[in-house]
């Protein structure tokens, strides 16, 4: 089993149901899933950069990510309707896990200046919400071969209906919430 599922199981669910008082164990807030996004505005005036942002997201997650499409046409910023304008993928199960262990131990600690998260990146609906200015503070991305920097967000959506479960959620588990 996997240490963060271990770890929500012995303590985070067992802590959250005692503190907001859940009758049922289903009833508790969990992970359901990561999702990690790079806009992809510099791609439009450099073919390369989009090259080098699914290199970048499939070193980091595993997976191929999927490019994403301007629903409507914004003239202000040169964008038409079905223009390709950023990538994502979306992490469930083992791979998620993986993900988030490799984030709390290994990923934030190496974010230069990195003080802890703001409780305000934990939205009313209890997801958490994580910006990075530069995608080498990743372990899979090696600094001396970068070419580009570019930022990338990582969105970890729960169960839990309020920004207070939310909360208590993501610190039981380890994330550093100030």
């Amino acid at each position: 089993m996997h240490r963060i599922l271990e770890k929500y199981q012995k303590q985070v669910a067992p802590a959250m149901k005692k503190r907001f008082g859940y009758k049922n164990n289903l009833a508790i807030p969990k992970l359901s899933k990561v999702v990690i996004n790079v806009g992809t505005g510099a791609a439009l005036k450099d073919a390369k950069m989009s090259d080098v942002i699914l290199n970048t997201i499939q070193r980091i997650t595993g997976q191929k990510p999927v490019s994403t499409k301007a629903k409507k046409s914004i003239s202000a910023f040169k964008i038409r309707e079905g223009l390709a304008i950023g990538m994502m993928t979306t992490l469930r199960g083992k791979m998620m896990y993986d993900f988030i262990d490799k984030l709390i131990n290994i990923t934030l600690p190496r974010i230069r200046d990195f003080r802890g998260l703001e409780a305000k990146s934990v939205d009313n609906n209890g997801n958490l919400n994580i910006g990075f200015k530069e995608h080498i503070a990743f372990p899979e991305i090696h600094s001396d071969e970068v070419e580009k920097i570019h930022g990338l967000e990582v969105a970890i959506v729960s169960t839990a209906k309020t920004q207070e479960e939310g909360i208590e959620l993501f610190k039981n588990l380890g994330f550093p919430i100030k």
